[in-house]
């Protein structure tokens, strides 16, 4: 009874971000649940390979080459999904970005509006754009990709904060104004995982050492333990939950 409450079986999910690192393994952990998944970024080639590795465990996959800080690209992904699989049933919103490491007196307008545009405005757009065919479909669960620099800010990374700590409001918003129409919007705050995104941090031997300092689990994360909680709140496992922060940072926070 209670694993049958993690199947995706019937569904649709849409995964940004969905090339690589967490968004890959998100969308491998949606799919292996029996989701079928739009994985989404600027890289067709490398998303190719994502949807090949759905297709080779059986699932159902597609690819839409997007850059999330373009609405009309964001609107594409939406209905290629539509008029590939039928609805749009899961929404994870992943894709972000951090061009830039140091403090906010060197961030330029033009750095700071493309870093709103992917890491904020895209997360509120794409998910008022699946809204309709949520409706259709009679509900849905929207997963926001925040993390733990959304509650403390730290050197190098302001801006990134702020776009993160917006992301956590915006969940809250939308899963108040949305909870009537049966759609669940939830975040998934990362600590820090193991990933091309963030090398720049575990690769820097002060870096890592001062976070593992911090972290009682004394180690970084995988992106597998992130998806986990991905399937979690894409299923009906999670009912019952919207508007909150699951973290998965090995007890950083505490």
């Amino acid at each position: 009874m209670y694993l049958e409450k993690f199947r995706l079986d019937g569904k649709t999910a849409i995964v940004t971000g969905g090339s690589r690192g967490i968004g890959r393994e998100i969308a491998l952990a949606l799919s292996e649940a029996g989701a079928n998944v739009t994985v989404a970024s600027r890289k067709l080639e490398a998303l190719k390979e994502v949807v090949a590795e759905i297709e080779a465990d059986g699932g159902k996959g597609h690819a839409v080459s997007a850059h999330a800080g373009n609405l009309e690209a964001l609107e594409s992904i939406v209905n290629e999904t539509v008029e590939k699989f039928g609805s749009v049933d899961i929404l994870v919103n992943n894709a972000a970005i951090n061009p830039k490491f140091g403090p906010v007196e060197d961030m330029d307008e033009a750095l700071f509006n493309k870093m709103i545009d992917v890491n904020l405005k895209a997360y509120l757009f794409l998910s008022k754009m699946v809204l309709g065919p949520m409706e259709k479909a009679g509900g849905g669960s929207i997963i926001n990709i925040s993390s733990i620099e959304a509650f403390s800010p730290s050197f190098g990374t302001g801006v990134y904060n702020i776009t993160k700590a917006s992301v956590v409001m915006l969940t809250k918003v939308l899963a108040k104004e949305w909870a009537s129409k049966n759609i669940r919007v939830n975040t998934i705050a990362p600590g820090l995982i193991k990933t091309h995104f963030s090398e720049m941090l575990w690769s820097a031997d002060e870096i890592l050492k001062i976070y593992l300092n911090h972290c009682p689990m004394g180690r970084i994360g995988e992106a597998y333990e992130v998806a986990g909680l991905a399937l979690f709140l894409a299923s009906n496992a999670s009912s019952y939950t919207t508007g909150t922060i699951l973290t998965a940072d090995g007890g950083y926070l505490l």
